[in-house]
């Protein structure tokens, strides 16, 4: 009967205590930055993410977004992230550019032609970039491509001469494209990208490298009426944590948080794709002229820019010469087998 009465009392305080605070579930609150508008399938991507690492983790690890450049520009939240005022963000390739400036050789002009091209290089470097990264104090939980970088301009732009011949802007927080093309003989114009339109109108530059999502949601081709039919380089993007917050969560989830991250990741590279065609096509349809080069004018891109490999990556070392390498090493191997 005693034995009993105490079993009772037992259980009763095991009930008592496992809903009072001490015993309560933890929860881990990761505070996520992003530059991009909720509206986009970036946006949406993350907001699915949020909700899907909550039912995961039954509740435990709650992400909480801050959506259109709330939480400061990427200078600024990544100042936070190292101060584990936030613990997550999405970063341009601007941003992954200051935590690894390895990551900038993918945006080596005219070096990575197509999507195939980008998927051969990417399956085989993205080991080494995420642990790189995780070496300098961040956890990559996915990669995206944000389309590709092309030219706008006021003239037709068919070959590397063509473009000498007028001004071309670029974003002043993007140093080392700025160097890169004025190594290359460009004309360039540092500017602010919310002046783009002031810039072109104005008459202060000509031409300028731009995602043509970002080109048709700013108007660009209104007064730049001509975008070149190459590619300049893949735009890419990711979506970082700091090691802190990481360690915090929980080892039993990481697998299927990763998991989670890597299919947002395809569905974004695809959402993103056709919102990139869709925009082309619109632009066209408002009065853009695509000079696409043919074979020839082509490879006259591909040659000249060859030739300031010297400057770009050797002598000049704007991008970095390991990673150049060994993306440039992918490439001749992936195009003999093509």
């Amino acid at each position: 009967m005693i034995s009993r009465k105490y079993s009772c009392i037992a259980v009763a305080l095991l009930l008592l205590f496992s809903a009072s605070p001490l015993f309560a579930q933890r929860k881990i609150t990761i505070k996520l930055a992003s530059l991009v508008p909720e509206n986009t399938p970036w946006g949406a991507a993350i907001n699915r993410m949020a909700a899907e690492w909550d039912k995961a983790t039954n509740g435990e690890v709650e992400v909480i977004v801050y959506h259109n450049g709330a939480a400061g520009d990427e200078p600024e939240v990544l100042r936070k992230l190292r101060l584990n005022q936030l613990q997550a963000a999405v970063f341009t390739s601007l941003g992954l550019n200051s935590i690894m400036p390895e990551v900038m050789a993918l945006s080596y002009p005219f070096l990575i032609r197509d999507n195939a091209e980008l998927d051969a290089v990417m399956s085989k470097i993205k080991p080494e970039l995420d642990n790189k990264i995780q070496q300098n104090g961040f956890v990559t939980l996915s990669w995206a491509r944000a389309g590709w970088i092309r030219i706008f301009s006021k003239t037709p732009v068919f070959v590397p001469n063509d473009l000498r011949k007028i001004k071309m802007g670029t974003a002043s927080d993007d140093l080392q494209m700025l160097q890169a093309f004025r190594a290359m003989g460009y004309q360039m114009v540092p500017i602010n990208l919310p002046e783009i339109m002031v810039f072109l109108n104005g008459g202060m530059i000509d031409s300028i490298y731009l995602s043509p999502i970002f080109a048709a949601g700013n108007q660009v081709f209104g007064v730049a009426k001509n975008m070149t039919g190459i590619n300049v380089s893949p735009f890419m993007g990711g979506i970082l944590m700091n090691n802190t917050a990481w360690r915090r969560i929980p080892d039993k989830y990481k697998p299927q948080l990763i998991a989670i991250n890597n299919r947002l990741e395809r569905e974004i590279e695809t959402s993103i794709s056709n919102l990139e065609a869709e925009a082309i096509s619109t632009m066209v349809k408002y009065g853009l002229t695509i000079n696409q080069p043919d074979a020839r004018q082509l490879q006259e891109w591909y040659d000249d820019t060859a030739k300031y490999e010297n400057s770009l990556v050797i002598s000049g070392n704007i991008f970095n010469r390991e990673y150049y390498q060994k993306i440039n090493t992918i490439l001749t191997e992936y195009r003999r087998g093509r």
